[in-house]
Parts: C-alpha cells; structure tokens; sequence
C-alpha cells in the first residue's frame, strides 16, 4: 500500500467540547443568519439518511492525510498503487476503526478514475470489514452524475492516489452538533468552521472531523473525468477545466474533515465528499442557495494527525 512505512504522527489541540461549541457559535454567525451550536448526544447514524455502518462518531477520534494532490496533477503517478482502508486503520493506530471522509476512487479496480466517498467500517480480529462507501463518476451514456455503492460492484476497501479520513471506534457519546440556515457570508460551512478555528487558535492546529447533511437548498460539486488528463494540469484554472462541475440537489449528506492550520505535514486543510440517496454526490464546493440553505452537522475534534506518504515533491495546485 504506497509507502506507508514513513508514516507522521502530531497531536493535535483538542479544546473540552463545550468550548468548542462557544467558539464555533461565534464564529459561524459571521456567515450563517441561524446557528445553534450544541453538545449533544450522536445521533444513530446507522438509521437514515445517513446508514452508516457504525452509531457514532466518538473513541480516540484521529484524522490522516493519505498521498495527496500532487500524486493526481499536473500528471497522475501512474506507478502509485492503491491504499487499503484496513492498513490505513493500521498505521493510525486504531485496527478496526470507522473511517470517513473524501478519497479518489481505485481506478484500476473500478476501471476508471472517479470521486470516493470512504465509509469503512475497517476489519477486526474475526469480523470482515464493512464497506458502505458510494463512488460517483461521470456517466458516459449522458455526461451526468452517477452515483453508485462501492459494495454493489467491488468487494475490496481499497482506495487510489488520495485521501482525508477521519477515523475513530463508531462509538456513540457526546458530539459537536452545528445547526446553520441561510448563508450570509461566502464561505462554506466547512470553510467557516476551518477559519472560525484558525482565528481563535492561531498558533495551535485543530482537526474536526465528521458529517453533515444539507437539507435544504443547492450545492456546488466536481466530479473527476473517468480519464486522466493527458495534458499536464499547471494551475487551478487548468485543473478547474478539467473538473466536471454540477450543481446537485438536498438532501446531502456530507462527510468532511477540516484542519485550522498545518503544522508544516503539507496538509491538505479541507476536503469534503456528498452523497445522497437520489443518485447524486461528489467533492462539495459551496451551496448555491445561500437564502434557503439549511445544514445540519455532527462533528468531533481529533486527537491526532497522521500523515501517510507524503508526496516528496509538491505544490498547491488543485486543492480546493
């Protein structure tokens, strides 16, 4: 699996929740009308619309940043081999971990590059892994989004050149719960939550990780061509061309994982992935209602970052 074996590890600041949420409340009302942040107990997350294969999001919570940008662009590194999510599990330290967040696609195993939407639950001494990841590429019949279970068609919990997962035990607890409606600034709700956190804690880096559903409203998503690019992809505008770019209706359910500030690992700060249970989903931008939007979020701050083969030679070309 890559190079796994020159693994980083840093701890990371992680404020008692309860500060957390006064910190957060503050901060979001500069770009939401309505917020209500609160600490409250997880939700079930195995019950809908989220499914997940795990009811929490609590137990020695850690996020990692796996390959990376420059391993797709200007060129893909067609000599990377696949990550697993079980060795991933490994290496952060928690075998048998849940994992989320936002991934490429295999795209040996699935016959084409394509966006990944990691829900893994990892194996165990003596229980398999649980795979309820959905993938979305783009459909050759009509150029449009299709989305699909990564378990309906493959049977590994592999995934390709890319990574940010946060990974934790699934256990249920006390979390982050974030309520925000119509948007008033321009940033997105991952975007304000990462800056509210870099402003008040400037010299420290805080990672949450989590999932949040936008049940109103529009949002602005990329989906990678089933393709490579051939031509080298130099600059965000080249990159942003190259994207397939949509805009997909609620319910969203997002999983996203958010760093205030690297600690010089070459992080990349935000990624965030949607699906939904109507056939669309991909790399989540922004909403594009910003009068009618309605989010409704559950977040934990992680302990630890861990970064897994760290691209040598790098860049900040297409990490938004």
């Amino acid at each position: 699996m890559g190079d796994a074996s020159n693994t980083e590890k840093v701890q990371l600041h992680t404020p008692e929740l309860e500060e957390l949420r006064g910190v957060l409340q503050a901060g979001l009302e500069t770009n939401f009308a309505e917020v209500q942040v609160s600490v409250v107990e997880c939700p079930d997350l195995t019950k809908e619309p989220f499914q997940f294969p795990v009811k929490g999001l609590r137990g020695n919570p850690r996020i990692t940043d796996v390959g990376g940008v420059p391993y797709l662009v200007p060129l893909v590194r067609k000599d990377k081999v696949e990550y697993n999510m079980n060795t991933v599990s490994k290496e952060v330290e928690l075998p048998g971990a849940f994992i989320l967040g936002a991934a490429a696609a295999p795209s040996r195993i699935v016959g084409m590059n394509a966006e990944l939407m990691p829900l893994v639950l990892t194996e165990a001494e003596g229980r398999p892994a649980v795979n309820s990841s959905y993938f979305s590429s783009i459909n050759p019949a009509d150029g449009q989004c299709l989305l699909e279970k990564y378990s309906d068609k493959f049977s590994d919990c592999n995934f390709g050149l890319l990574g940010n997962l946060y990974a934790c035990e699934g256990k249920p607890g006390k979390v982050i719960e974030v309520r925000a409606k119509r948007r008033t600034g321009s940033h997105s709700l991952v975007t304000a939550l990462r800056t509210t956190l870099e402003g008040h804690y400037p010299d420290k880096s805080l990672a949450l990780g989590g999932t949040f559903v936008i049940q109103k409203g529009k949002a602005k998503i990329h989906i990678m061509p089933r393709e490579f690019s051939v031509c080298p992809l130099n600059t965000n505008d080249d990159v942003n061309n190259w994207l397939k770019h949509f805009e997909v209706s609620a319910p969203l359910i997002c999983q996203s994982v958010l760093v205030s500030r690297d600690p010089g690992l070459d992080l990349r700060v935000e990624h965030t992935h949607c699906f939904s249970h109507h056939g669309e989903g991909g790399h989540y931008y922004i909403d594009t209602t910003p009068d009618s939007v309605e989010y409704l979020g559950y977040f934990m701050p992680a302990e630890f970052v861990y970064r897994i083969d760290r691209p040598k030679e790098t860049h900040g070309v297409g990490r938004d």
